[in-house]
């Protein structure tokens, strides 16, 4: 069973770099074609896609983040990474990690609450 867990500050100041890790276990996140996303779920429930990394590597974003969103991973660890700059009160959310595997079978983390504020 893979599962995913989320870690990061839950409160960051506006202007500031939102970093989030995702851990994955019971699975490799290079695994072939399996693949790697950072979502966020709004206060008023509303979800967004943010990015995608590949067991690959390759990488592609929600252009609506005006390549705000930067997405790596470190092998070494089976943890993929978000980073997040100049953020808002507007990129206050839940955060969730999600993977989807070559079999079509989707794994998400419990999410995590990232808070923008000075």
């Amino acid at each position: 069973q893979v599962q995913l867990q989320e870690s990061g500050p839950g409160l960051v100041k506006p202007s500031q770099t939102l970093s989030l890790t995702c851990t994955v276990s019971g699975g490799s996140i290079t695994a072939n074609y399996h693949v790697w996303n950072w979502i966020r779920q709004f206060p008023g429930k509303r979800l967004e896609w943010l990015g995608v990394i590949g067991y690959d590597g390759n990488t592609n974003y929600n252009p609506s983040l005006a390549s705000r969103a930067s997405i790596s991973r470190d092998t070494s660890k089976n943890q993929f990474s978000l980073q997040l700059i100049s953020v808002t009160p507007d990129d206050t959310a839940v955060y969730y990690c999600a993977g989807e595997t070559s079999a079509g079978s989707e794994y998400w983390g419990q999410g995590t609450q990232v808070t923008v504020s000075s």
